[in-house]
């Protein structure tokens, strides 16, 4: 199998996604695929869940302004048993109209963030060492939406470890709960799934690397942040992640991703 076929870049529209923040803490009206629900409902039931709960519910009584409305939409485009790739990130975009519950993808039209140009970077990279072509090589890369939803729905869970955060805060809602759920979360795909691959992108995502047991696929570099991205020991720019999962994938004789 040639590396061309092993990657497949093309551009599609992906449908509008819903950017409005979070008004109230209710997660049985937050849809998710049922392959999902007994984890779910087993952690928002926990003292854990309920803990995390009220603390979202005081903060919103207070006047927080919170992202983002569906914290578990990864959860709803992918299923458990559809999850070939799993990609961390850390907590959701805390500015206005960019999260929408998948890992460093922002809702239609909004401008690029720096981590997820550099990603397409990397794409695009891998792509013309592989000798494709593709339109964003033209010039055209500012066309390029940063809704990553058609990743997830071939089977990329875009997980972020923290699930909410406040509008300029990022971190604000880190250890206060949501990381026990997505440690269950990572735990369910590694043990009931074969041949995942893993991209663990930066120190906190490769922290996750205890819970990853079998025979499993997983890859580590620095965050694709511009801060991180060229650095030393794992430079993100050059790392092959993209083309490397592709051919796990194949030689497993599941489908290749398309990155468009």
């Amino acid at each position: 199998m040639s590396t061309q076929a092993n990657l497949a870049f093309d551009d599609t529209g992906s449908q509008k996604i819903s950017s409005e923040r979070l008004t109230a803490w209710n997660p049985t009206l937050w849809p998710i695929d049922p392959s999902w629900t007994p984890l779910i409902d087993g952690f928002m039931t926990s003292p854990t869940g309920q803990k995390l709960g009220q603390y979202i519910e005081q903060r919103l009584a207070e006047g927080a302004v919170i992202y983002p409305s569906h914290p578990l939409r990864a959860l709803d485009v992918t299923p458990l048993s559809a999850v070939k790739v799993v990609i961390l990130g850390q907590d959701p975009y805390h500015g206005p109209n960019q999260a929408h519950g998948l890992a460093f993808s922002v809702t239609p039209g909004k401008r690029i963030p720096p981590s997820l140009r550099n990603i397409f970077k990397e794409i695009d990279r891998e792509a013309a060492q592989a000798g494709i072509v593709s339109a964003r090589l033209h010039g055209l890369s500012a066309q390029r939406s940063g809704t990553l939803e058609a990743w997830a729905q071939q089977g990329v869970l875009l997980l972020n470890t923290c699930m909410t955060v406040e509008a300029g805060a990022p971190g604000s809602h880190a250890k206060r709960g949501w990381e026990v759920l997505t440690d269950a979360l990572i735990q369910a795909v590694a043990e009931s799934l074969e041949s995942v691959v893993f991209l663990l992108w930066g120190a906190h995502a490769q922290a996750k690397r205890v819970l990853i047991k079998g025979d499993h696929l997983v890859l580590t570099a620095n965050h694709p942040s511009p801060l991180s991205a060229n650095r030393p020991p794992e430079p993100f720019m050059g790392c092959g992640h993209f083309t490397a999962t592709n051919a796990w994938l194949r030689a497993r004789g599941h489908k290749a991703i398309n990155w468009r």
